[in-house]
């Protein structure tokens, strides 16, 4: 019923790992956030599948990574005409786009530069342009990154997103991965996040013009609830949720979260 396919794309641009997964005739396709620097989705279609395994009844899905190379200084809307190129190959289009975090801005990008692209959009846990919180919470991402500390990183994006009764459950496990091993680079993590703190659509937000839904966190340590406010208040055709009590990992935590994903885009 899964049918989970691991799979990559040559485009002009470089190599795109993605996976595809369900057996639904309408087609969801999914950004994740800033994780994606440290570990594409290359070989990851079953896990993928059994963690969103709600949606493959009702939904073809599709997930994808940004490039296997980046380029230092590499913009979220480049990220998006890859986005766009890697769309156009497969022939995609009128697609329920889901985007997360880093995802969420270059989905952005997308539904501006693209709208044919885009029928329904969902925008979680994401930003509109740099905040102060964000902003710091980003050159710190990136410090360890110059420090090849990746044990930083993994346990300050996990103690940032979840929750206190996530983290008493998950915490030892996380210092687990972190001391296993790491990426051969930083560097792919390294662009990917320095590109969130150029990020800024705010002002082009009136151009998307599909029904979009805003999922935000209240607790959000990452880019804040308010964040996901501007971005309704901007988008002419939104709808916003915010969670109470869970933050930037609202994703994982929020039991409907995927129920809710389904129903708007379905």
């Amino acid at each position: 019923m899964l049918k989970a396919k691991n799979c990559y794309l040559e485009l002009p641009s470089g190599t795109v790992d993605y996976i595809r997964f369900g057996r639904g005739q309408k087609i969801l396709v999914m950004i994740p956030g800033v994780g994606d620097g440290l570990k594409t989705v290359k070989g990851m279609a079953m896990p993928f599948a059994l963690l969103y395994r709600t949606l493959a009844k009702d939904f073809t899905v599709y997930v994808f990574s940004r490039r296997r190379l980046l380029s230092p200084g590499m913009t979220t809307r480049e990220m998006a005409e890859d986005m766009n190129d890697a769309m156009e190959t497969l022939g995609l289009s009128s697609v329920g786009l889901v985007g997360v975090s880093q995802g969420g801005m270059i989905a952005q990008w997308l539904a501006i530069d693209h709208p044919d692209k885009v029928e329904k959009l969902v925008l979680t846990v994401t930003l509109s342009r740099p905040n102060t919180t964000a902003k710091d919470v980003i050159a710190r991402w990136v410090e360890m990154a110059d420090h090849g500390d990746y044990k930083g990183i993994l346990m300050d994006t996990a103690e940032r997103s979840y929750s206190e009764k996530r983290m008493k459950q998950s915490r030892l496990e996380y210092r687990l991965l972190g001391s296993i091993g790491k990426p051969k680079s930083l560097e792919r993590f390294r662009i990917q996040a320095a590109s969130c703190v150029l990020h800024d659509t705010y002002e082009l937000l009136t151009n998307i013009t599909c029904p979009t839904l805003v999922i935000g966190g209240q607790e959000d340590r990452i880019v804040t609830a308010q964040a996901s406010v501007e971005i309704a208040e901007k988008i002419p055709d939104s709808r916003l949720y915010l969670y109470d009590g869970l933050g930037h990992g609202l994703y994982e935590e929020a039991p409907d979260f995927l129920a809710r994903v389904s129903a708007f885009c379905r």
